[in-house]
């Protein structure tokens, strides 16, 4: 990947974190550009990567071999029809809702096209990005998008397009699962005399740390689970409350939600 080109078509806080992996990871900043229609956007990037920036996408275009776009989903079709697309180039969009073939018709017809669904927490290089390639991306075009996704996390990839509405479920809306559950935890916490500043922090510490564990350890969450629930102790009471109140079965027609919204999402974008 060191020898290709690559390009970010809008540059917000995604694609600047996946710019910052980027030259984190060992990527050349003269092989990084960028297109933003704001000033301070491109000053910033210019001063904080030492990357080229332009105003104009087709010059981007002209001189990249991998163009990411990195625009609101809203705006995706008009970016990528005024735009002379290069039969050669690899296109990654991370517009959330997007089909493949929307993109794919909208630069030409017969590109190589990969849709990723990354979340927030790549801001802080600590993403998860589902990833989709259709037909026309060669093994060679995947290797190089998953290295790009990976600067900012880890990633996945799914056979089926419509897994990435699973994967949107999931992952993609998922963090503002654990917001609320720390929410939750926090006002509990304070519910039970503690102050608001020491609650918050012991449920964002709380959710790092077991977090942190279930990525270092190979005991499922399940396991895991089980052996912080001693039987006849404080948490076990805790866990049987959640399950009486049917915290599962929430969990997974909240998911279910999110699931057909997206689903319902790609097709009105994807028009």
């Amino acid at each position: 990947m060191n020898n290709q080109k690559i390009g970010f078509i809008g540059a917000g806080n995604m694609a600047r974190s996946l710019i910052g992996g980027l030259v984190a990871s060992g990527v050349n900043n003269t092989n990084l550009f960028a297109t933003d229609a704001s000033d301070e956007i491109r000053t910033a990037l210019s001063n904080d990567f030492s990357i080229q920036t332009f105003t104009d996408n087709q010059t981007l275009v002209d001189e990249c071999d991998v163009i990411v776009f990195a625009v609101k989903p809203q705006v995706l079709k008009t970016v990528a029809t005024s735009i002379n697309a290069k039969e050669s180039a690899l296109y990654i969009t991370i517009a959330a809702g997007i089909p493949s073939d929307s993109l794919d018709r909208w630069l030409g017809v017969n590109k190589a096209v990969v849709r990723s669904m990354p979340n927030t927490p790549s801001l802080v290089l600590s993403g998860a990005s589902g990833l989709f390639a259709n037909s026309h991306v060669t093994n060679k075009q995947k290797e190089i998008a998953e290295s790009i996704l990976r600067a900012v996390g880890v990633t996945v990839w799914v056979e089926d397009e419509a897994q990435l509405d699973a994967v949107t479920a999931l992952s993609g809306s998922g963090p503002a699962y654990f917001f609320m559950v720390m929410e939750a935890m926090e006002k509990a916490g304070v519910e039970l005399g503690l102050s608001a500043e020491t609650a918050r922090l012991l449920a964002i510490q709380t959710g790092f740390g077991s977090t942190k564990l279930a990525l270092e350890i190979d005991d499922s969450p399940e396991e895991l689970r089980n052996k912080v629930t001693s039987p006849g102790g404080t948490t076990e009471q805790a866990i049987k409350t959640f399950e009486q109140q049917g915290l599962v079965e929430t969990f997974s027609k909240a998911m279910k939600a999110a699931h057909d919204r997206a689903e319902v999402l790609a097709e009105e974008l994807g028009k």
